[in-house]
């Protein structure tokens, strides 16, 4: 690896991504951007994603991995699938999408690597989540070792939000300044519904939990969401 200070962002043009992509243009002197074309319902996302990364003078390309979307049933690539709107107790909701991070993460640590790129940064969490087996630490770490012994590099997986909750990845947007352009221009909703989003899907209801607590503890704001 050579260019030790760029990194690649695995860029959803969602909240969480999206601060990601800020937090990584202060921590690092270039920063490009990757997303995923996977069969998703909300594909919007990527379109937004390619105006976000425009803004914000980051080199973006779009890849089309929908075999990912065809290997197993979920709500977020299947029209015959009813979104859960509640996590089920005894399982994953069924919006999850199996091996959708082990596939993001090891696509963008080949791309990295062809760009000379070893500083990959990805924007989950294991504090404010789905209960989406690849958005645990254990995970990233376990992946970070594979993909370093697979292709003899010294890659580094960088997860800003981990430990941080859908509040203070608003207060982190916040910091960085860009809290307004997350809020307005982001896509979060699974229903594909960019902003606020829809308000019933569970990714509305996380982000708006977390943003209406952010604005009440900040103090001075209105809460209020029109739906």
């Amino acid at each position: 690896m050579s260019n030790k200070k760029s990194a690649l962002v695995v860029f959803s043009g969602g909240q969480d991504s999206t601060t990601c992509l800020f937090w990584a243009k202060r921590e690092f002197e270039k920063v490009y951007a990757l997303s995923f074309l996977y069969g998703q319902k909300h594909r919007k996302e990527v379109d937004l994603a390619r105006e976000i990364a425009r803004k914000a003078e980051v080199e973006f390309e779009a890849m089309d991995v929908s075999f990912i979307g065809k290997l197993g049933r979920n709500a977020l690539t299947d029209d015959g699938i009813v979104m859960d709107s509640d996590k089920p107790a005894d399982s994953f909701p069924n919006t999850f999408v199996p091996g959708r991070n082990l596939f993001f993460l090891s696509i963008a640590a080949v791309y990295a690597r062809e760009k000379g790129i070893s500083h990959i940064v990805t924007g989950v969490s294991q504090t404010d989540f789905s209960g989406y087996p690849d958005c645990r630490d254990a995970f990233i770490k376990s992946l970070n070792v594979t993909l370093n012994l697979a292709m003899d590099e010294q890659f580094v997986l960088h997860t800003p939000l981990m430990w941080i909750d859908k509040a203070e990845t608003w207060a982190l947007a916040d910091e960085l300044g860009v809290l307004d352009l997350i809020r307005n221009e982001t896509l979060t909703c699974y229903n594909g519904i960019p902003g606020d989003g829809c308000g019933h899907c569970p990714a509305c209801k996380l982000r708006r939990e977390g943003l209406e607590r952010y604005l009440g503890e900040k103090g001075g704001f209105n809460t209020e969401f029109s739906l």
